[in-house]
């Protein structure tokens, strides 16, 4: 098991939803998040009759739960989706990491079966 989490631009979420549930990815878990790679933050703002440059600008996060078999499918979806044309700097990152348990709440099945 991996968990698939993926920062992409807000604007590109409704496209990776649809991506993933046409993957026959449909459990998914969506953050409002804040964050800057390379890209050049965002306008200048006007704060209290200050400007103000912020450092950090709007992000989601999307964590995905996958067995084995679907984290490639999961990793194309999302790349699918989320890439701005021919790719631009801030499309968003995809880190992959393992899974050591998942437990249904409701159930109490464990590992593959609880995804």
């Amino acid at each position: 098991m991996k968990l698939v989490t993926a920062i992409i631009q807000p604007d590109k979420l409704e496209a990776v939803r649809q991506s993933l549930i046409d993957a026959e990815i449909s459990r998914l878990t969506v953050s409002r998040c804040t964050g800057h790679g390379q890209e050049i933050p965002g306008e200048v703002d006007l704060y209290r009759g200050q400007s103000v440059v912020p450092d950090l600008l709007a992000k989601v996060r999307l964590d995905v739960a996958c067995n084995d078999d679907f984290v490639e499918v999961a990793v194309a979806a999302i790349i699918r989706a989320a890439r701005s044309g021919t790719g631009e700097i801030g499309d968003g990152k995809i880190f992959i990491t393992p899974l050591e348990e998942c437990i249904r709440i409701r159930t109490g099945e464990r590992g593959s079966d609880a995804i």
